[in-house]
């Protein structure tokens, strides 16, 4: 399959683009700055902004399938105001999805969020919610998948909780008891693959997925539905702080902040310009939404990894991420 990865240099395209090409897809790869990417030699790579059509819309040409995985951080503040997530996702989908109509694609795989509703607490989830909507209305054959958070390799969101609930004395809005599902990049990326082909995965090729042959044969899967998935543990952001910093040796206490007082801080920095809040060490350039997503768990009801042959139990866990980490740099020490 010829396969458009848009957002193919991010954190979750590159280990994306790297699976697709081992199970021999033809990859292109769309980002705004493709030219540090790394990538396989064999995938290609463009440049493009999905909220500028003309930049994107070329790219679709002779693809099978496009995979959206364009997305600001829900855990920063946007530089340029809570807007931004309106216009990076609905109207960057709307554009992915105008693109991939004109030039007859046939599958569609959107990442969206856990959450995603168009009358959701953040911009972020309103954002997310809006883009499905798109999706789902489109003449494609689509796929969506929301997972919890990602972390991995080159992902955020660890180095974002040391940061957020620094080490020995931990200061936590409501002491840090909103959950989360973490997914490893590694467990989730192939899934997205056989999403793309339409298969079930997990089947004699390790793993693997069957290519172009679910697709070719109508055994399609996957097509319409929309998948939640996560991790095989359910941890709250004290529990995530005590693993981040443990890895490293170092311990957390917890100073439960009041959720009333963390709402006034947070949201007086929805005043205080980005640039101000990123030169600031250890203050994380956040605001009153963050606030409110601190207020809801990201876990999932019915983990939907299954639907892709997977033992949830077997997915890599936080714990058993940092402690192979920790052994890989105590190694090259």
């Amino acid at each position: 399959m010829h396969v458009l990865v848009v957002g193919g240099t991010g954190f979750i395209g590159t280990h994306l683009c790297r699976e697709l090409h081992d199970r021999d897809h033809e990859v292109t790869a769309l980002s705004r700055s493709p030219g540090s990417a790394d990538l396989p030699s064999g995938v290609r790579t463009v440049m493009g902004d999905v909220t500028a059509y003309d930049s994107i819309e070329g790219a679709f040409e002779g693809q099978d399938a496009v995979v959206n995985l364009v997305a600001l951080s829900p855990l920063f503040r946007p530089s340029g105001g809570n807007e931004t997530h309106f216009r990076v996702h609905e109207g960057g989908t709307a554009n992915v999805v105008r693109a991939a109509e004109a030039h007859g694609v046939d599958r569609l795989v959107q990442l969206s969020a856990l959450g995603a509703d168009p009358d959701g607490d953040t911009a972020y989830i309103r954002s997310k919610g809006l883009a499905e909507e798109l999706v789902r209305e489109s003449d494609l054959e689509w796929v969506v998948f929301r997972p919890s958070v990602v972390f991995g390799d080159g992902g955020e969101f660890i180095p974002y909780t040391k940061r957020l609930a620094p080490p020995y004395v931990t200061p936590l809005p409501g002491g840090g008891e909103t959950r989360f599902q973490p997914i490893w990049v590694g467990d989730l990326v192939p899934m997205l693959a056989d999403a793309i082909a339409g298969n079930e995965g997990g089947g004699d090729d390790g793993g693997k997925g069957r290519g172009d042959e679910a697709v070719e044969d109508g055994d399609d899967a996957h097509a319409g539905e929309t998948y939640e998935v996560g991790g095989p543990d359910v941890l709250t952001l004290a529990d995530l702080a005590d693993l981040a910093h443990g890895a490293d040796g170092r311990s957390v206490g917890v100073v439960s902040i009041p959720m009333s007082v963390a709402g006034i801080g947070l949201k007086s920095l929805d005043h205080v310009p980005a640039s101000v809040l990123d030169a600031i060490p250890g203050v994380p350039r956040m605001g009153s939404d963050q606030f409110r997503s601190l207020q809801f768990d990201n876990t999932v009801d019915h983990n939907d990894a299954s639907a892709f042959g997977v033992d949830v139990e077997d997915l890599l866990t936080v714990a058993a991420y940092l402690e192979s980490d920790a052994n890989a740099d105590a190694a090259r020490a």
